[in-house]
């Protein structure tokens, strides 16, 4: 069998090298517009701020390396232009010598990923223009910043590679900023509470967010001086696009391939709808595992699964693709890791599910092991099923963890009654003796039983505590000009505060204000909220 493989990064490469494996008949040829294969896309941001210290650890494979490990024929520099599936035939061009040539096959495989997204603005060819894809580009910006003539910094893109790019940057010394025409970084990752949380610990460490502002154009004489918004005009000495991408797709116009906005649409076998064309990685659709919906996830985890699965069908097996969860992480500004997985409180709202969220701030392991941090997780659950819809974390630790029991407990369809009491692994510098898993899913379960009553982060900036009195019950006083209850004093009614008063208990974290709530329904207090996930969730006024 003759299968042709258009695209030679971590989809098309996966696929080249597992039908190989499961079948060494197959004539398997891979050709790419690039000069490179297989290279270490997400680690791009790290070698622009030099914790990745040398070019050939981008590279995970060379197109010679690659052709001997795997019996693939690679061909590099070479972009197919048109696909004709009546002939079984791509057209594709020499783009060193401009020939252009037609590669038969039996079986195609459609993974050329896609290309920065660049704004019809002036001034994007001025010098100190960059985007972020490819080896080239973080080489690029590398040698400018170590060239010296790099001060100040405007990042176009509030999403994962504008953030890592600007921590990057920030780390050299460079003035950073962070432009977005969303309302938040992150938007559609995070939930908007979490989206600020984001927000305000990138401006503790420097680098300042500008959402809402649209990127209208760069000024210079011949390179980078000034950056141009639709709020005001910024000194800059680069301009770093990371706006998003675009699927590279444009070539099968013609060609009766199915596509929704430019990405390739696919069954769960991960075939088009054109025979003996299939498709996989950044410009093609999968599916949400949850909604059933299609779903574009240019990540290069779908990647390789994706293109797993696409090689096994094509060796003769019959593998479905359940679908994404939308899951994340990243290393972002400030000293702060971000996870996610499953739905949002704002998707979960929008697909119609009876939504529950609660909202946890734990410590991530042992608070006396040195290194220990505050891990801020959020759960969102259906009310009706009990399922575990979804977690957004945030903190310095390893947010993964926490991550992946979700992804886990998600996909296999868990109740938060099923996750209780799960034996998870203690050690002080690993974790907590009640995982900081646990600790959140038991928040969820006290909340979902009826055992406490609260506020959210997002509530209370949306107004639900107006009208309380807050009380501060931290371990010991915090909150300046509030009134101080401690756990120990209660015994009894307390003085100045009535049975029915409207009380929001306020502490660090939110553990301590739910067992002051404990304590004072029991001497019959009726209207107290808790403050979930304390001070470190919300800045309380």
């Amino acid at each position: 069998m003759k299968v042709l493989v258009l695209g030679g990064v971590a989809a098309g490469t996966k696929v080249a090298a597992k039908l190989l494996r499961e079948d060494r008949s197959c004539e398997v040829t891979v050709l790419t517009k690039g000069r490179d294969i297989s290279y270490a896309g997400c680690g791009l941001p790290y070698y622009v701020g030099g914790v990745i210290q040398e070019k050939s650890e981008l590279i995970v494979n060379t197109p010679e390396k690659f052709a001997s490990l795997t019996g693939a024929r690679v061909l590099t520099q070479t972009e197919a232009t048109a696909v004709k599936p009546a002939e079984h035939k791509v057209i594709a061009r020499d783009l060193q010598s401009g020939e252009e040539r037609a590669y038969g096959y039996d079986k195609l495989v459609i993974a050329t990923g896609a290309s920065p997204f660049l704004p019809p603005v002036q001034g994007l060819d001025l010098q100190n223009v960059f985007v972020m894809r490819t080896p080239d580009d973080a080489i690029a910006l590398r040698e400018a910043l170590e060239g010296g003539g790099i001060k100040r910094a405007v990042v176009a893109g509030g999403g994962f590679i504008g953030l890592e790019v600007a921590e990057n940057l920030a780390a050299k010394g460079v003035k950073t900023t962070v432009i977005d025409f969303a309302p938040h970084v992150l938007p559609n990752f995070l939930d908007p509470e979490l989206c600020e949380y984001v927000e305000n610990k990138m401006a503790d460490a420097g680098i300042m967010p500008m959402t809402g502002v649209s990127l209208e154009g760069v000024e210079g004489s011949g390179k980078v001086e000034k950056v141009l918004t639709s709020k005001r005009a910024m000194k800059a000495d680069a301009l770093v696009l990371a706006i998003g991408i675009r699927p590279n797709t444009a070539f099968l116009e013609g060609s009766g391939i199915e596509m929704f906005k430019g990405t390739i649409l696919t069954d769960a076998h991960m075939r088009t709808n054109v025979a003996d064309i299939y498709a996989a990685g950044d410009c093609a659709m999968v599916t949400n595992r949850q909604t059933g919906k299609p779903a574009w996830s240019p990540m290069g985890s779908t990647a390789n699964i994706a293109g797993r699965i696409l090689a096994e069908n094509l060796a003769g097996k019959d593998v479905s693709y359940p679908g994404v969860l939308g899951t994340g992480v990243a290393k972002l500004p400030g000293g702060l890791n971000a996870g996610r997985t499953g739905l949002t409180e704002t998707a979960a709202r929008a697909e119609g599910f009876d939504v529950v969220t609660a909202t946890a701030a734990v410590d991530d392991k042992a608070h006396y092991y040195p290194g220990s941090g505050v891990l801020l997780i959020k759960l969102t659950a259906d009310r009706t099923s009990r399922k575990l819809l979804g977690v957004q974390v945030l903190g310095p630790g390893a947010v993964d963890k926490v991550t992946d029991i979700a992804v886990t407990a998600i996909s296999l369809g868990a109740t938060v009654d099923q996750l209780a009491g799960l034996d998870f692994a203690y050690a002080p510098p690993f974790s907590t003796a009640i995982h900081p898993f646990a600790t959140a899913l038991n928040v969820l379960l006290n909340k979902m039983d009826g055992g406490m009553e609260s506020v959210t982060p997002a509530e209370y900036a949306a107004g639900a505590a107006e009208g309380c009195e807050i009380v501060d019950c931290g371990r010991a006083p915090f909150l300046e000009g509030r009134r101080y209850l401690g756990l120990g004093s209660i015994d009894g009614p307390v003085e100045g505060l009535g049975r029915d008063d409207k009380i929001l208990l306020v502490c660090n974290k939110g553990k301590q204000a739910y067992l002051v709530q404990n304590r004072l329904k029991f001497y019959g207090y009726t209207n107290t909220k808790v403050l979930e996930g304390g001070a470190a969730a919300t800045e309380v006024e």
